[in-house]
């Protein structure tokens, strides 16, 4: 290994510190030119670079998000990336100063089925939104988080039905290896540039492979390979059951650098997360807390409430207790209830902040947990009261 290789080596490993281990969960840091990300760490989903329901960054600071995510697909199609940059990047934009993530894009493209050709040297596909050509591949979608300026860049990754054929896997995967290597000589082009809003960006690669378990262990030791900032578990959530998904964040954290953070994209549930973390997982995101929340459904320690039931007409209780989020330090159950009926966007406004407030609590207790070597008896409690369920 040259020189200079041992000196990248070395610097991306001081970026991600281990603090602590209980088991596979780990306690860990992630330096990164806009700030320190305490792990395990969920990252509240803001697709065009604004959470749904009308949650603002003042707002995000106040429940304690570490990390905001954003889509590159959707702000290349409507507002565009170009623009963004000329604006001073995606931070000035939305006035984040902490870190952001931009998901590659591949996902939502792939989605589009009826929409898109898949290439080698990319996806050719329609917008949904007005119907004009366009075509990403590796390189455009890291110029793309490039104008962007994100904190952390994804690899553009193909992402097919978790249950597809094997042999389309197994090809899609290598095809996805290969793209990786296209966007990471791509991402080191644009951090030279002197006109790149973030020269020091971070780049992830995604490993694939279905539910296969052969394929996902080959594509992990692929990827490791390449000396990453951190690499991403894709491809599940999407169909297979929890204990298929369970079973191959099993068969693959293990074969990824150990040195490394580890991101389980598009997952989800608390006991979904609680479940990941204690498999050795770093970072999470969905959209389930935003979602749940515009429509009335919130998340507490004792089961998710939905607050259109006529049992709360009269509750004057706060949603949750135990809670501190601005939603439960002033309103009651019975008002934001009346809201929701009222089709007020106050009300799922509260009901968001309140959800995305309990995740980001609860991943303060994960860490706090696996600091004091107690996390599986904190699992169990949490588990337990979860199995509650609403009348």
């Amino acid at each position: 290994m040259s020189g200079c290789l041992k000196k990248e080596k070395s610097e991306n490993d001081r970026m991600y510190r281990v603090i602590q281990r209980d088991g596979l969960a780990k306690r860990a840091e992630l330096s990164t030119v806009h700030g320190k990300i305490q792990t395990p760490v969920f990252m509240n989903v803001g697709t065009v670079a604004a959470i749904k329901g009308a949650v603002s960054t003042v707002d995000l600071k106040e429940i304690g998000c570490q990390v905001q995510l954003s889509n590159t697909y959707h702000l290349h199609v409507r507002t565009g990336d170009r623009l963004i940059k000329e604006l001073g990047g995606l931070h000035k934009f939305m006035v984040w100063d902490r870190p952001i993530l931009t998901d590659s894009g591949g996902f939502q493209v792939f989605s589009l089925s009826t929409l898109r050709r898949i290439k080698e040297e990319g996806v050719y596909f329609n917008s949904h939104i007005d119907g004009r050509k366009i075509f990403m591949g590796p390189e455009e979608s890291i110029r793309i988080q490039s104008n962007l300026g994100s904190t952390i860049a994804m690899a553009f990754d193909e992402c097919p039905p978790s249950k597809a054929d094997q042999t389309y896997i197994r090809e899609s995967v290598l095809r996805t290896t290969r793209w990786l290597i296209r966007c990471k000589n791509e991402i080191e082009k644009l951090n030279g540039m002197e006109d790149t809003i973030n020269k020091s960006q971070l780049l992830f690669g995604i490993n694939q492979g279905g539910i296969y378990d052969d394929i996902r262990k080959e594509h992990a030791d692929a990827i490791s390979e390449l000396e990453l900032s951190g690499y991403a578990i894709g491809g599940l959530a999407v169909g297979e059951s929890h204990e298929e998904m369970y079973h191959v964040i099993e068969e693959t954290v293990p074969r990824l650098p150990k040195d490394k953070p580890v991101y389980l994209m598009g997952v989800g549930t608390p006991e979904n997360i609680l479940e990941a973390v204690e498999r050795g997982v770093d970072f999470f995101d969905c959209v389930y807390p935003s979602r749940n929340g515009r429509h009335g459904h919130v998340y507490t320690d004792h089961g998710k409430l939905n607050l259109f039931n006529a049992k709360y007409e009269k509750d004057m209780r706060p949603i949750d207790e135990g809670c501190s989020c601005p939603a439960c330090r002033t309103y009651s159950r019975a008002y934001i209830r009346h809201l929701l009926k009222a089709k007020e966007m106050l009300g799922m406004r509260l009901c968001v902040l309140h959800n995305l407030n309990y995740y980001n609590n609860m991943m303060s207790e994960i860490r706090e947990a696996i600091e004091n070597k107690n996390y599986k008896e904190y699992k169990k409690d949490k588990l337990e009261g979860f199995s509650f369920k609403e009348e």
